[in-house]
């Protein structure tokens, strides 16, 4: 099955975090709050935009990053953490026909992976429509199946109602009708037949004023799951409204560039950067960037040309892969149209005409033709916008525009097509790693920040710019592939630059000479000013520049693609630019049941062989509850009267039959809840048990539980999970802390250091401290300081790792160093902390070396002001006397007075110590039984409480 890639999974666990709290708390704003405060984003206010308490969210994710696919995993999310139904019934709204027809065909394809994931959730249950074929939806589908109708927003954006389909009245409704009586909680709020309707129908006045059986209203009765693909430009008033009608249970949106303004912005939940899906190998990055100021015939060989270069490269590869060129002609009162440029590649170029497809409105070549194929022959697509959109091979690896870029209103979509990695990993050969475009442009001003201006629109930030864009030229003659030795010749990068146009000549009698020696200034034809910059921008030729821009957003844009500038530099200085990497690094391991493993949390299930029926099958505080209306329907006269029901004649619907059976319970919860370290066997035993622990509370039916199975399902998942995390802490202390227990390092577990696999997240570092040695080289840094400032490491999660304890005169740090290299880190930390007084609690280790006991008695001298050697529980072969002795001589050669107490006893170390501490003393304790000092400085804690401790002053 398609498995999701990191990002993709933490922004649907992002998701579900959030439906689960607002379903459970009925507070859609702090539940937005609490989930961006969980991923450490900056907190933004939730805008509910008079939906309530209805979700609205957004997932950003740039164009590549598979949207779609998390469109679709979403609906499964939003099913089980929020609807809390078996089979919702979704709406899915995408902004083109062209894109709506691709997405159809996508979801009722069996095995594709935006279809897979809803055949599994939902036991193969899966109704896809088009937005036409919604008057097939039988009542018996409702409720019995998923139902997903895709349609374009345009359909339902609609100020007046009357003439669309969507909401027209249809007769193949009226089955979905008939039952609906006045008492149903929106049957007031539903669109009603009106006099245009008995024009269109043939309807009699007779059903004026009486619910129209329009496919509107049956979505607006049964609460849909609204996914707006490309949302950001449905942030209108008139979509609110619109969507408001449907009555959607949970809006949730999918866009690589989300309307972030303060009257209309979108609730962003989740937000990729491009360096993650390059991280995850999802897109082709950098795009190399070739100016062709002589011209389209230039730009076409060019591009031809580097098809051809990385066409001999990808031989090399494991995977087959054809890179293609796609070409972008003007429209047919253009110069350079699409027979213009097929002729040229032709008759001057001499490509095979079987090479070349074209992609228009009215040509579509590519239809029914598998481009993946090994005996596809096309290496050339030539379009003008038909494939803008909807539209992916990852074999595209040259973009072509022939057209002045700033006159392409699609360009940024057409790039996207060459941004995709084939088969989303990273190539042997790095040229195939990367994309190309090649811009017929008479300045590479305009074409650089147009350019950039559309990876913007793409989802793409400045420092992802900075990093992934940059200037290349090929060689003189496009036509030779070779170099003298007959290789291929790789991409040449130009130096680092930047070229903008302003409205006036700078100020040059303001600038120093080393800023005039940088800078180029000539006036063209049209009277502007080409201003080119060779090295960094300094803030005052930055000023100068800026001031001569002209109107105030050029300044804006020129100001931009200043610090783009200065921030490419700053990367081309860097050790990740260089292709510096750190050394590899040995990862923790322990001996399991007689092999070497690596210490993970899987591992450390079986440590203690993890068994889910070892744990205590029973909800004690499970309660069910009743969110159902009952209405009372009595005549009156002859009205027809509808009202809540008084307490007194409620009955008790948990109390009627059912036609399901304990085991039918069972079987539906075991679907829900499979786990993978879980054999499926255990997992339905421990789920009959706690089933049956309930239904032996009288209160409790079994009709009851049914009704509540999605809240049941969840108390079940979050029981689980206590009881996994509480076997891992226990296998945790067995594998690292017992007498038994072995840690070694190895070298066949050492972990090695790719600066590609992580990327920072948004938001930016963005204060004063400018980082001499950041990796990166252009403070593309997590912001980490509100973390670092409250980080402490806790007992509970960290157990033996520098644990701090503060008492109310004194403190004790508790850590598991037991090595020299161990006691170094621990003295590096302890030398920054402020304390009237150090006291180290030490020992020596049998199974080290007499050198190595010497010398953390050595490091001991240095660290503290006074040392008590205890002795280890475990003496590990050598004599008490003799670890004390060596403990000792290591601390007398370092320091010949320092004050030294031996208590061999742990217990009686850490109380001597405690009993004798002076106000603002700092206790030092390393450990080998953790849960042992842990529970004996807890109790000090109690003792503490209770006003029951001593202290010297």
């Amino acid at each position: 099955m398609f498995a999701l890639k990191g990002y993709q999974q933490r922004a649907m666990d992002a998701l579900a975090a959030f439906l689960s709290q607002a379903k459970q708390s009925s507070d859609v704003k702090q539940a937005y709050s609490d989930t961006l405060e969980a991923q450490e984003l900056p907190a933004t206010p939730y805008r509910d935009y008079q939906f309530g308490e209805v979700p609205y969210v957004c997932i950003r994710i740039p164009t590549g990053g598979g949207k779609t696919v998390l469109a679709s995993h979403s609906i499964v999310t939003a099913g089980r953490d929020y609807l809390e139904v078996e089979f919702p019934v979704v709406l899915w709204l995408v902004p083109s026909t062209t894109i709506r027809q691709q997405t159809v065909e996508a979801l009722k394809q069996n095995g594709h992976p935006y279809r897979e994931k809803l055949d599994q959730a939902f036991n193969h249950q899966v109704l896809v429509l088009d937005i036409d074929e919604v008057f097939n939806i039988r009542p018996q589908d409702i409720g019995n199946k998923t139902v997903v109708v895709v349609s374009t927003r345009q359909n339902l954006t609609v100020n007046d109602t009357s003439g669309r389909k969507v909401y027209a009245y249809h007769e193949n409704f009226e089955p979905h009708f008939s039952k609906i009586s006045q008492s149903h909680p929106r049957y007031n709020q539903l669109e009603t037949v009106s006099e245009s309707d008995l024009k269109e129908n043939g309807l009699t006045a007779r059903e004026l004023g009486k619910v129209k059986y329009s496919f509107a209203n049956l979505l607006a009765l049964h609460n849909p799951l609204v996914i707006i693909d490309e949302a950001h430009n449905a942030r209108t008033k008139l979509t609110f409204d619109t969507l408001r009608r449907l009555h959607p249970a949970a809006i949730i949106e999918f866009t690589a560039t989300p309307n972030e303004s303060l009257d209309n912005g979108s609730n962003i939940l989740f937000n990729v950067s491009a360096a993650e899906l390059k991280a995850e190998e999802m897109i082709k990055l950098p795009i190399m960037l070739a100016e062709e100021p002589q011209g389209w015939k230039q730009a076409i060989g060019d591009a031809v040309a580097n098809r051809n270069r990385l066409a001999i490269e990808a031989q090399k590869d494991t995977d087959y892969i054809r890179p293609i060129a796609l070409l972008q002609a003007e429209a047919k009162n253009g110069t350079v149209t699409v027979d213009v440029l097929k002729s040229y590649l032709l008759d001057e170029l001499k490509i095979e005409p079987e090479k070349i497809a074209v992609v228009t409105g009215k040509q579509r070549e590519l239809d029914n033709i598998n481009l993946f194929a090994t005996d596809c022959p096309i290496e050339y697509i030539i379009t003008i916008e038909a494939l803008k959109e909807g539209w992916d091979c990852p074999f595209a690896y040259v973009f072509c525009s022939v057209k002045q870029v700033s006159s392409s209103t699609a360009a940024e979509q057409l790039l996207g097509r060459v941004l995709r990695m084939p088969y989303a990993r990273r190539r042997v050969i790095e040229d195939l790693n990367r994309a190309y475009a090649h811009l017929a442009t008479t300045s590479f001003a305009k074409a650089a920040t147009e350019l950039k201006d559309k990876l913007i629109a793409m989802g793409f930030e400045e420092l992802d710019i900075a990093e992934y864009v940059r200037q290349y030229e090929g060689h003189d003659n496009h036509n030779d592939l070779f170099g003298e030795d007959g290789t291929p010749q790789p991409s040449i990068i130009k130096p680092t630059e930047v070229v903008v146009e302003v409205a006036t000549m700078p100020e040059l009698d303001k600038l120093n000479d080393d800023e005039r020696a940088q800078l180029t200034a000539t006036t063209t034809e049209e009277g502007t000013v080409v201003v080119k910059v060779r090295g960094e921008v300094s803030e005052n030729l930055k000023k100068i520049i800026v001031k001569s821009a002209g109107k105030p957003a050029n300044k804006k844009s020129i100001e931009q693609d200043l610090r783009i500038h200065n921030a490419r530099i700053e990367v081309s200085r860097s050790p990740a630019d260089r292709g510096e990497t750190s050394g590899s690094l040995p990862q923790l391991c322990a001996f399991i049941q007689g092999e070497l493993e690596l210490v993970e949390r899987e591992v450390l299930l079986d440590v203690n062989e993890w068994n889910l029926l070892d744990n205590l099958a029973k909800l004690p505080s499970f309660k069910v509850t009743e969110s159902s209306n009952l209405w009372e329907i009595d005549v009156d006269g002859n009205k027809v009267t509808y009202s809540t029901a008084d307490s007194v004649e409620h009955y008790d619907l948990n109390q009627s039959w059912l036609d399901v059976s304990q085991n039918d319970l069972v079987r539906w919860l075991d679907r829900e809840l499979r786990q993978g370290d879980v054999p499926q066997g255990v997992l339905i035993k421990f789920i009959n048990l706690i089933v049956s622990d309930l239904l032996s509370h009288p209160e409790l039916t079994l009709t009851a539980l049914v009704r509540n199975k999605f809240p049941l399902a969840r108390a079940i998942r979050d029981l689980i999970t206590r009881y996994r995390k509480k076997a891992q802490k226990v296998g945790y202390q067995q594998a690292l802390f017992t007498t038994e227990a072995r840690i070694e390092v190895s070298s066949d577990f050492v972990y090695s250091f790719n600066p590609a696999h992580y990327p920072a997240r948004s938001p930016f570092y963005c204060g004063a401290y400018k980082f001499k040695k950041h990796y990166y080289g252009n403070n593309r840094i997590e912001d980490m300081k509100a973390a670092l400032e409250t980080f402490i490491p806790s007992a509970s999660q960290t157990p033996g790792r520098l644990n701090l304890f503060k008492f109310e005169n004194f403190n004790i740090l508790l850590d598991y160093a037991h090595n020299p290299a161990g006691m170094r880190a621990l003295q590096d930390f302890v030398n920054n902390l402020d304390a009237t007084v150090k006291i180290g609690i030490i020992a020596g280790i049998g199974d080290r070396r007499e050198e190595d006991n010497n010398e953390m008695g050595g490091i001991a001298a240095e660290m503290f002001d006074e040392i008590i050697i205890r002795q280890d529980k475990h003496l590990r072969g050598k004599t008490e006397e003799e670890l004390i002795k060596m403990l000792n001589d290591g601390i007398k050669m370092k320091d010949p007075n320092k004050k030294v107490t031996i208590i061999p006893s742990e217990k009686e170390a850490i109380t001597y110590a405690v009993k004798n501490a002076v106000k603002g003393a700092l206790i030092i304790l390393c450990s080998d039984v953790i849960p042992d000092a842990l529970a004996l400085v807890q109790k000090f804690k109690e003792q503490e409480a209770k006003g029951e401790l001593v202290f010297t002053d």
